[in-house]
Formats: structure tokens, C-alpha cells, sequence
């Protein structure tokens, strides 16, 4: 399934419309040719979120789907006083990388819900892109071209 064609995201779309959430407090997002799933733990019983995530895979493997552990990552947002960092999640025997930012449909997230991540990453571009106009105006490009 070649998701660079035009074709590419409406096929993954329609390929994984069986994909959905066993569990009422997860949710499984899915944009062109990502996945996202959100579980909500609560009371310390994690057992509905890694139930998805297994559930998940399982399904991935049975339709041709594996997914790609390098780029798998779980970010974990937790306001208890007391927080206690969740076991690893493994998927087919692989650990999944745990961050406390990630980058989700261009905006980034951080694991205490602060937009200091998305505004440093704006900031950058911002400047990346001004820093090319400043040349091509150092180098008398005309006024009407920038």
C-alpha cells in the first residue's frame, strides 16, 4: 500500500475501517498512514490500555499491517502528586521508547500538556525560513519575488 500516492491515504483509510477500540476509555486515531491510540488509566489499572495496544498489533498482523517499533512511541500524562512511572510496553516482544514530547498531526505535545514544545518549534522554523529571505535580500533579489 504506497501511502505517496494520491490514492494512498483514502486506501488506508478504507483498508483499516475495522480498526476500532475494544475498551470504551481508549480511542484509536488514525490519519493517513499513522495511528494513534489514547487510553485513559485510571485507578492505576492499566490492563484496557495494554489490552489495545496488544489487541492492536494483533490485528496489524493479521491484515498485513506490522507496525514499526522504531518509530512507536508512548508518552504518558500523568497530574498525580505521587506519580509512578507505568511498567514498559512491549509490542511483539520490543520496548516502546517512552518520550515526553511528540510530535502529533504538526503540533507538538508534551507530557504536561505545555505549548513551551510547539512555540520552540514554531519559533525555529520561523526563523529558519527568515533567515532565507535575508539572504535572498542581501543578494538584491527583487522586492516583488520575496
Amino acid at each position: 500500500l504506497s501511502t505517496g500516492s494520491p490514492q494512498g491515504p483514502l486506501l488506508y483509510a478504507l483498508y483499516t475501517y475495522d480498526c476500532t477500540p475494544i475498551h470504551s476509555t481508549n480511542s484509536i486515531i488514525k490519519f493517513a498512514d499513522d495511528t494513534t491510540v489514547v487510553g485513559l488509566v485510571s485507578g492505576g489499572d492499566e490492563a484496557g490500555y495494554r489490552d489495545e495496544v496488544l489487541k492492536l498489533s494483533e490485528w496489524g498482523s493479521a491484515n498485513y499491517l506490522a507496525p514499526n517499533i522504531s518509530k512507536t512511541k508512548e508518552m504518558v500524562i500523568d497530574y498525580r502528586r505521587h506519580r509512578v512511572d507505568p511498567a514498559p510496553l512491549y509490542i511483539n516482544g520490543d520496548c516502546v521508547e517512552r518520550v515526553s514530547t511528540f510530535k502529533f498531526l504538526g503540533t507538538h505535545i508534551a507530557e504536561d500538556l505545555s505549548w513551551s514544545a510547539n512555540t520552540s518549534a514554531v519559533l525555529k522554523k520561523t526563523q529558519q525560513r527568515l533567515h532565507f529571505l535575508r539572504v535572498l535580500r542581501k543578494d538584491s533579489l527583487e522586492e516583488k519575488l520575496l
